[in-house]
């Protein structure tokens, strides 16, 4: 295996950050794709200029997936052109994992993480903090996950190559774990909206209900799927908001 050294790697995961900066309709974020590969190729193929044009034109393809997990195709295709993987194995493998990245990185993220620190940074404002502390709140926290769920996807990419698959099979686990917090929280919003009498800005009454009207949306698309879940956030809401509305009374 061809050692390219950690700088050139580095510069891959920095650059991830961008991989949405080109994204089009005919290639989505193929384009960033090949923007964060562009100095590890440069690096791998230093003394075959055609074989770097070649893989670079290869990886500024079609590519698409969650922002947040493209780190992990981003981190194993550096592994499999480190290993002189065929080029076919590789344009294969970024199709396959490109339909799980983004439905995990969905469920995650926008339906799990995302919506539990809002509420959070909700139960926070609603409990006496100043907006400026509920925002920094929000943003530390929020961003704190994002940024350990990108480095987490990078290095697993960069270690397992195309094995990956048993890598992201917790991430539905923590998805579901992550949507009950969040329906928890909801409960204690709740909680303390009813202990202060709905009396709040009328700021806060708007984002309570377009939060709520987001949980509930989700919530009624997944009917049908399992009636234990249902048991589940159930029992969640009402712990939470048993749990603020005495913790405020």
């Amino acid at each position: 295996m061809r050692a390219t050294g950690f700088w050139p790697r580095l510069s891959v995961f920095v650059r991830s950050f961008m991989i949405q900066g080109s994204w089009n309709y005919r290639t989505m974020l193929g384009g960033g794709f090949a923007f964060a590969m562009l100095p590890f190729l440069r690096r791998l193929h230093r003394d075959d200029p055609e074989a770097f044009s070649a893989s670079l034109q290869r990886h500024a393809e079609h590519f698409n997936a969650h922002p947040y997990l493209a780190g992990l195709a981003l981190g194993a295709a550096c592994r499999m052109e480190e290993e002189g993987k065929d080029p076919e194995e590789i344009i294969r493998f970024k199709r396959v994992v490109r339909g799980p990245l983004g439905g995990l990185g969905d469920a995650l993220v926008w339906v799990g993480w995302r919506p539990a620190t809002v509420l959070a940074a909700l139960v926070l404002a609603l409990a006496g903090a100043s907006p400026a502390v509920t925002v920094v709140f929000f943003l530390v926290l929020y961003n704190a996950g994002h940024l350990a769920l990108r480095a987490w996807s990078f290095r697993v990419g960069l270690v397992r190559g195309s094995q990956v698959g048993d890598s992201l099979r917790p991430l539905s686990a923590q998805a579901g774990r992550l949507a009950a917090a969040g329906v928890f929280l909801l409960g204690g919003v709740l909680g303390l909206v009813l202990h202060q009498g709905w009396v709040m800005g009328e700021w806060a009454l708007m984002v309570l209900c377009a939060t709520g009207g987001v949980w509930g949306l989700w919530l009624g698309g997944l009917v049908g799927k399992g009636g234990w879940k249902w048991s589940i956030w159930g029992t969640s809401m009402a712990i939470g908001l048993v749990l603020f509305f005495g913790w405020m009374g």
